[in-house]
């Protein structure tokens, strides 16, 4: 029949669909309870700060220091 077609390829959808929602659902939770949400606001004002103190120099900075000179 034609109309099979497209029928059996939402027994294949469906499912799919209800996993990836509820792999989305386990996502936002966790993210909610590991503080990702607490504070918008200071995120949204620390870039707009000015960085004060210098940046820290790594190990592949100071390595690429020493193969310079």
């Amino acid at each position: 029949m034609p109309g099979s077609d497209a029928m059996d390829i939402l027994f294949l959808l469906v499912p799919m669909s209800v996993l990836i929602v509820f792999a989305l659902m386990a996502i936002f939770r966790w993210a909610l309870g590991a503080g990702q949400f607490d504070d918008l606001e200071r995120e949204g004002e620390r870039i707009l700060e000015d960085d004060t103190l210098p940046a820290k120099a790594t190990k592949l900075d100071a390595h690429q220091a020493r193969e310079r000179n």
